[in-house]
């Protein structure tokens, strides 16, 4: 099966940054982020790569054999090199650091356009579900691989997504009688 064309040309990208879902898998779904060394890692790299501003990190869950993110990228980077560097920035330390050998991740990614709020919102909730729903742990804040659990600092949704506060309202204002 072949990895499908991508239509990541910089000249194509007509917003200023993009938000996304993304989802990879390791080696043949291997359980190889399962201990609390190899998931410690991947978050660390995931930081690490935040640190170096090449995407805002929204959420995040590291499974024993994928990972999901809710990133933004920003013009000048692609969803393609965010992911590039999530992905080859942790198979080289795990290389190193935990005596990993390649390949460590399956071809490609999945990815999903977050264009609306309703979206990103029920997206967040699917990262903080799937350890219960792999019956890792039964509250999603229990698992310390995900920004779920406490002490993760996080980036805020961009400003087109974010929640209208509580009691807002929108739309047309009905004149007093």
């Amino acid at each position: 099966m072949s990895i499908p064309i991508r239509n990541a040309d910089r000249s194509h990208v007509i917003a200023s940054e993009r938000t996304f879902f993304v989802t990879s898998s390791t080696w043949e779904k291997r359980g190889l982020l399962q201990s609390a060394r190899a998931a410690g890692l991947m978050i660390d790299v995931l930081y690490h790569y935040r640190e170096k501003r090449k995407y805002l990190l929204h959420e995040f869950v590291i499974m024993p054999d994928h990972f999901h993110v809710l990133i933004t990228v920003r013009a000048e980077m692609t969803v393609e090199k965010a992911v590039q560097f999530m992905k080859d920035g942790f198979a080289f330390r795990a290389g190193g650091e935990l005596g990993f050998r390649a390949p460590v991740w399956q071809k490609g990614f999945s990815e999903i356009r977050v264009n609306e709020r309703e979206a990103f919102l029920k997206i967040v909730e699917y990262i903080h579900a799937n350890p219960i729903k792999r019956s890792l742990v039964t509250a999603g804040a229990d698992y310390p691989y995900s920004s779920a659990h406490l002490g993760f600092e996080l980036d805020p949704p961009p400003q087109r997504l974010k929640a209208l506060p509580e009691g807002a309202a929108f739309g047309i204002a009905k004149a007093m009688p």
